[in-house]
């Protein structure tokens, strides 16, 4: 008798999000699943699922959450603020996100990454939104996974971004004034087409290393989409082109007219400049085109929202954040070296910056205390992670001192992470509670940590350019400011 065929095991991101929880039903008709969530605790397991609480700003998570994978599915994106106050740009957090999944991958044994990511259009300067995608791309695999990316344009579906901001125009608009952008051609694609491609991709050993564009049966204008979406509404709204609308300006108005977050809007509408089609010689015959119409695909859509919307307020709802703090910067540092300089820099640099105000001690287990010449009372004490420090990635938890609150600080740290082929490094503050009050953190500490930060960076850039030049060599000094 033939033995049965083993089940993979996959694990899902964002399986409670958009496109994860659809993709779901589809991996457990021949898969176990690990479906990861920020909240995962709190959903019940089923007979080939098992739901994991996962927070992929910690290393720790991202290597507990992929244990016993096989194949890994990345649907993360960052666009929206996870911490209650946020600082930095959903670009510098993704490299975080995307970092700590691939690392954890290699270090689970997964054997295949499968990442769904937007169409790189062959342009000299890429929008923020697709050259982080891309980014992401290139940090998933740095760690020696094979990586199947599945880019995709518009996703037409119920939910997501793009195509219900686009629903939403159409319907609160009567008359539209189409500025250019909206003559620019772009390939959207059915969410049914997409979920059969991620899935086919799943455990596809032609595909790894490779990356798919997929699109549906047409290339057509956003003017198009929104013409055949009115149509599918039973809508005739007045459409008229103008050539004097500016991308800033649109983005600003599609937020307003959809009341959609503008940390998701503007990136989107910023995107929209780049022709989104499928190249022929990125696709694939098995898995590239899709069979749902954009008519075919608005009007199920719509359908679907409208169920959706009789049984539940279907308002947008932004993701329910953490009362902490996540400061999240992008600095260069100088050739040759890596994060673990830049950290250790850092901490001489602040304390000759600003003497005598300000002074930093270090032992022989390379703990740091910040503290003001006057009390001498530490402001933080920063505790080295030997575990888990590496010369490209450097971690001190947050332990103690004046702008310490031990009865709320459980996870606080400060890394500074190398983003892997490059002299850039992310340094960033996560799950910190502040002592002082909201009110007054947001308005001092806060920002005073924003000031310092640019001073590092403008620090760095001089001594780059004096190494540059051939004035000598001032990378060790820390003294040299700008």
């Amino acid at each position: 008798m033939e033995q049965e065929r083993k089940r993979p095991v996959v694990a899902l991101t964002g399986a409670s999000g958009y496109i994860g929880n659809n993709l779901l039903e589809k991996l457990t008709q021949y898969a176990d699943v690990i479906a990861l969530s920020r909240n995962g605790d709190n959903k019940e397991d089923s007979e080939h699922v098992t739901w994991r609480s996962c927070d992929l700003y910690s290393m720790v998570d991202a290597e507990k959450g992929l244990e016993g994978a096989d194949i890994a599915v990345y649907l993360v994106h960052s666009m929206l603020p996870s911490a209650k106050l946020t600082q930095g740009t959903f670009e510098d957090m993704d490299v975080i996100l995307a970092d700590n999944f691939a690392q954890a991958a290699k270090k689970q044994g997964v054997k295949q990454i499968v990442y769904l990511s937007g169409i790189i259009p062959k342009a000299e300067k890429l929008s923020r939104h697709l050259r982080s995608r891309l980014e992401v791309e290139n940090i998933l695999g740095a760690y020696g996974v094979p990586v199947t990316t599945i880019r995709a344009a518009l996703i037409v579906g119920p939910k997501g971004s793009s195509f219900p901001i686009l629903a939403k125009l159409v319907k609160r608009l009567p008359v539209m004034a189409l500025p250019k952008w909206t003559r620019i051609k772009t390939h959207p694609i059915a969410l049914p087409d997409v979920l059969e491609a991620l899935d086919k991709s799943i455990d596809n050993h032609r595909l790894k290393g490779q990356a798919i564009d997929v699109g549906g049966p047409e290339v057509m204008t956003y003017k198009d989409m929104m013409v055949q979406t009115a149509e599918a509404m039973g809508r005739k709204p007045k459409l008229f082109d103008v050539p004097f609308i500016t991308v800033k300006l649109s983005r600003l108005w599609v937020s307003l007219t959809t009341q959609s977050p503008k940390e998701m809007v503007y990136p989107l509408i910023e995107s929209l400049v780049h022709p989104m089609t499928a190249s022929s010689e990125n696709m694939d015959e098995e898995i590239s085109r899709g069979k749902m119409t954009f008519k075919q695909a608005a009007e199920w859509s719509l359908e679907k929202e409208k169920e959706s919307s009789s049984s539940s307020n279907n308002k947008f709802k932004a993701p329910q954040v953490q009362q902490d703090v996540r400061s999240v910067q992008r600095i260069q540092i100088p050739e040759g070296k890596d994060a673990q300089w830049a950290a250790q820099h850092y901490v001489e640099w602040l304390s000759n910056k600003f003497n005598p105000l300000l002074q930093s001690e270090t032992d022989e287990k390379m703990n740091y205390r910040i503290k003001l010449a006057f009390p001498d009372k530490p402001l933080l004490k920063l505790s080295y992670s030997h575990e888990r420090s590496t010369s490209k990635r450097t971690l001190y938890y947050i332990t103690g001192g004046i702008f310490f609150d031990s009865n709320k600080n459980e996870r606080g740290r400060l890394e500074f992470r190398q983003i892997p082929g490059t002299q850039e490094c992310i340094v960033a503050i996560h799950d910190y509670m502040p002592s002082l009050p909201w009110f007054i953190y947001k308005y001092t500490q806060a920002r005073v940590h924003l000031l310092v930060m640019y001073l590092y960076r403008k620090h760095l850039q001089s001594m780059i350019e004096l190494s540059e030049t051939g004035s000598g060599d001032v990378r060790e000094n820390p003294m040299q400011t700008s």
